[in-house]
């Protein structure tokens, strides 16, 4: 089985490079965070005439996140709301961030992280909440379910190899004491492991490159985009890989997909 994350930076203004990315790489999962675009706006004959099904939860002109799979699903659950009380979770499902699907054993969570803006601003404050509740929610969905991979923008670079030059970091939006701990609190300390440290310990391997400054020729990346893998799932990885190929195509997203190989049906 392979699942694919990718932030796409809009699903309608890079949809040929999806589409065309999905044929070369026929996936069983591809979750794709900011696709900017409301559910009756989505467009889904383009991923329907591929073979593939979707789990939309979308929102205009920000965020959005959508599950596009080769079978049906079991069951799909939009925000953390489908799984916590609505008195916890307050305003942390307003933003479209978070859709989960169950097929067979394995839960698929798809996540786009608030980036933060700016340490110590309304919005970095929102985002150590944000994860805050990620932590309770994974706790419970644990609790049920085993095997539970969760993937996704996690705007959050969580080691200096992970970064193209991590000076001064700690005062940097995405490399913060405080995210890195926060990440920590609600994925490694439930024993989740990042599926591409399992395989790679090289620094210089990014998914993420600013625009700017000629980020990607120059190789001035983070890896932000992750896959986690619960307990019961980690031995059945068998790669996870970074394709920076669709980075190089005209007017690209800014992100590249991450693909994981599993040894499950």
């Amino acid at each position: 089985m392979k699942i694919a994350t990718w932030n796409v930076n809009s699903v309608r203004s890079r949809l040929d490079h999806v589409t065309g990315w999905l044929q070369e790489n026929p996936v069983d999962f591809l979750c794709l965070q900011e696709t900017k675009v409301i559910d009756s706006d989505f467009p889904r004959s383009a991923f329907t005439d591929l073979g593939y099904h979707l789990e939309i939860s979308g929102q205009k002109s920000y965020n959005g996140v959508a599950i596009a799979s080769r079978q049906p699903v079991d069951h799909c659950a939009i925000g953390f709301g489908a799984v916590l009380d609505a008195e916890l979770v307050g305003d942390l499902d307003d933003q479209k961030r978070v859709i989960m699907v169950r097929s067979g054993d394995l839960v698929l969570v798809d996540l786009y992280v608030p980036n933060g803006s700016e340490i110590g601003s309304e919005k970095y404050a929102y985002k150590l909440r944000w994860l805050e509740l990620l932590k309770t929610y994974l706790t419970e969905l644990l609790a049920q379910y085993p095997q539970v991979c969760v993937c996704g923008d996690f705007n959050i670079a969580y080691e200096d190899r992970d970064i193209h030059n991590p000076k001064n970091r700690e005062t940097h939006i995405m490399a913060s004491d405080d995210e890195r701990a926060a990440l920590k609190a609600s994925i490694f300390d439930l024993g989740f492991q990042d599926a591409f440290r399992l395989f790679c310990d090289e620094g210089d391997r990014f998914s993420w490159w600013d625009y700017r400054s000629g980020g990607f020729q120059r190789n001035r990346g983070w890896r932000i985009d992750h896959l986690y893998l619960s307990p019961a799932l980690i031995p059945a990885a068998r790669s996870c890989e970074i394709d920076i190929e669709p980075r190089k195509l005209e007017k690209p997203s800014d992100h590249t997909p991450v693909v994981l190989d599993l040894a499950i049906n």
